[in-house]
């Protein structure tokens, strides 16, 4: 069961009562997703470019989509975003979070509308946007696809350790491009670790409200 609840910056999360923890940050969703994945990822990612692929790790309550599509609609860049999810949440309860009222109006009506349908099979909201929501786990996700950025979002490693074991890490690592970057709210010793060994460069950056640091790092172009 997933329950509402307030954060510190006046957003919505959801607790999911299953794994015992928030889908966001309880210091604040929205400044937690803006800081990690779009100012640390997307933003720095896409500078001076008019494409980006995404891939998220962890789609949840689509919070750091909207904000990713708001970001590329509003700076002309063509977005293919894919997202795993292994239990999708149902659009009403989406719809509960009232993340509608970070976005224009038509960015959260492309999404709730299509959210159904790119469950199934990729969806063009817009002529920029595309997006395609996998319902399957991470460790059973193939594509011969790469990309340009991972977020990586899975719930903390005391609540889903096996989301953040080396060979997990690995394959993630492994669905980026050439100078791809990888974010991630979490910050360890293992995670630095299994993350250098796949050929990273990595950075520690200052982490969102409630977090000390967070990691990005950037895949060997050669």
């Amino acid at each position: 069961m997933n329950i509402i609840t307030l954060t510190a910056d006046g957003s919505n999360t959801l607790y999911n009562e299953t794994i015992g923890e928030h889908y966001h940050s309880k210091h604040g969703a929205l400044q937690e997703s803006k800081h990690v994945f779009i100012d640390a990822g997307l933003k720095f990612a896409s500078a001076n470019r008019s494409e980006i692929s995404i891939l998220e790790v962890g789609f949840g309550t689509g919070l750091n989509f909207i904000l990713s599509f708001e970001y590329c609609e509003a700076n002309n860049i063509n977005l293919n975003y894919t997202s795993i999810e292994a239990f999708p949440l149902t659009s009403g309860l989406i719809e509960q979070t009232a993340y509608s009222a970070y976005v224009p109006e038509a960015i959260w009506s492309g999404f709730i509308t299509n959210y159904p349908n790119a469950l199934k099979a990729p969806q063009k909201l817009t002529p920029l946007c595309t997006l395609e929501i996998k319902h399957t786990t991470f460790a059973e996700y193939k594509n011969e696809q790469k990309f340009d950025v991972i977020y990586y979002d899975a719930f903390s490693v005391q609540h889903q350790p096996e989301m953040w074991s080396d060979e997990i890490i690995a394959h993630a690592c492994n669905f980026l491009k050439r100078g791809g970057t990888f974010v991630t709210y979490a910050i360890t010793g293992k995670l630095k670790r299994a993350v250098k060994a796949c050929g990273f460069t990595i950075e520690k950056l200052p982490g969102a409200p409630g977090k000390r640091e967070m990691l990005r790092a950037t895949k060997a172009e050669g």
